[in-house]
């Protein structure tokens, strides 16, 4: 479970990532209240800010990818981190100081999301740097279970820093925890890293990375996966703040108490990723989202605030389970030089799609009540996984045809076992 902490590289990235997802999840948590407070609680504006700071992810992950297999991603996550701990400084000095709007919040927040869209790409890929191929697997599941043992924390911490000083504490608390991602990114001894060699300036190089996925029909299952996952399931800033506070009538520590009895779910759903010697089939990756998709709707019903927070973690657990499969799948399945722009196309699915999920997710919940989104995103979820299927089936024919076959039917093969054949087809 823990094979790539005897690496000394992957010990001191995996502590700066825990201290700067702590902080991560103090700053959602606090930022969507903060939002509430400032917007007289509208869940559209929530909505809003959540879709904004994800709208770059959009619009610039591919170009992020492509710099990730260009440049050292050591020296590029260094300056990703930097720039989003400026954004967090201002709108946490913004809010003690009392002049924040819910106008400065959008714009802060899409700031934050330009950092943050090339920041992924380069994290996704540099974990294979750090932890080395043979522990590529394993070293995705142990960075699941940091961010969700600070999915447990930061929320809890959150609530209980905005029920005594404020939310823009709160937000100040995650600008200052970027700098240990800093010191562990200056501590790594860069002789130890295993670096793939850097892909050299040509035309059409995002294209490529295009052109490959388009090819693969395993892939684009799994990226069909994240983006209804990440699209309609993966709102609960929203939906939490606001069964929370609209449905239960509860206040910030309740709201806090929520993310962090969900943490243990997404905890318990990463060490259990941790355990796996190679990536899940892909049929594993459907059915796994298949079973979020309805521990997410039975949220939907829970009557009260104390069997809401019972089902949370088996909701946790479940969405961890999937997204921990399909990035190991992706990622291990992938070509090394063609890695950055992959990893950049799951996270444009991932959370380019809340764009479009989070404000649909506030409307559902502003016009049909807090309820809405809950059931009507598992409904959606569901629903887009099988058009995916069904337009790649009619594409590609059955699964049995489609390549790399060990990726489908046993589990991923590593990535430099991919066969030639499914690398890019002729222009």
């Amino acid at each position: 479970m823990f094979a790539s902490l005897s690496h000394r590289n992957y010990r001191i990235y995996f502590v700066g990532a825990l201290v700067s997802n702590i902080g991560t999840w103090i700053q959602r948590v606090a930022q969507d209240w903060l939002v509430l407070e400032l917007s007289g609680g509208s869940a559209v504006a929530v909505g809003i800010t959540t879709a904004l700071q994800f709208l770059p992810a959009l619009l610039l992950s591919p170009g992020g990818g492509l710099l990730a297999d260009r440049v050292d991603k050591r020296l590029l996550l260094a300056v990703t981190q930097t720039w989003m701990a400026a954004s967090a400084l201002v709108l946490g000095v913004m809010a003690i100081a009392g002049v924040a709007r819910t106008w400065h919040v959008y714009v802060i927040a899409l700031v934050f999301g330009i950092g943050s869209a090339v920041d992924v790409p380069a994290r996704q890929a540099f974990v294979t740097e750090v932890a080395g191929r043979a522990n590529l697997t394993n070293a995705i599941g142990l960075n699941s279970a940091s961010f969700n043992a600070a999915r447990l924390i930061g929320p809890g911490v959150a609530g209980l820093i905005i029920g005594v000083w404020g939310s823009g504490w709160a937000i100040l608390t995650n600008a200052i925890s970027y700098a240990a991602m800093l010191l562990a990114l200056m501590a790594l001894h860069v002789a130890d890293l295993d670096r793939t060699k850097p892909v050299a300036r040509a035309k059409g190089q995002v294209r490529e990375g295009f052109r490959y996925v388009a090819a693969r029909p395993d892939l684009l299952v799994a990226l069909g996966v994240g983006f209804a996952v990440g699209t309609f399931a993966l709102n609960f800033q929203l939906t939490n703040a606001v069964m929370v506070s609209k449905e239960f009538g509860l206040g910030a520590r309740a709201y806090g108490w929520a993310g962090s009895v969900m943490g243990i779910g997404s905890l318990a759903g990463a060490l259990l990723a941790a355990r796996r010697s190679r990536a899940p089939a892909l049929k594993c990756v459907v059915g796994a989202s298949l079973v979020f998709a309805v521990l997410l709707g039975l949220l939907g019903f829970m009557p009260g605030y104390w069997t809401y927070l019972l089902l949370l973690p088996l909701v946790g657990l479940a969405g961890l389970l999937t997204m921990t499969a399909t990035n190991m799948f992706v990622q291990t399945t992938s070509d090394p030089s063609l890695r950055g722009r992959v990893m950049a196309l799951y996270a444009m699915v991932m959370m380019g799609g809340t764009p479009i999920g989070a404000p649909l997710m506030g409307w559902l919940a502003q016009v049909f009540g807090p309820r809405a989104p809950l059931i009507g995103g598992a409904v959606l979820q569901v629903a887009t996984i099988g058009a995916v299927l069904v337009v790649v089936r009619a594409r590609f024919g059955s699964a049995d045809q489609w390549r790399p076959a060990g990726s489908v039917d046993q589990g991923a093969a590593p990535a430099d076992e991919v066969p030639p054949e499914v690398a890019l087809p002729p222009e």
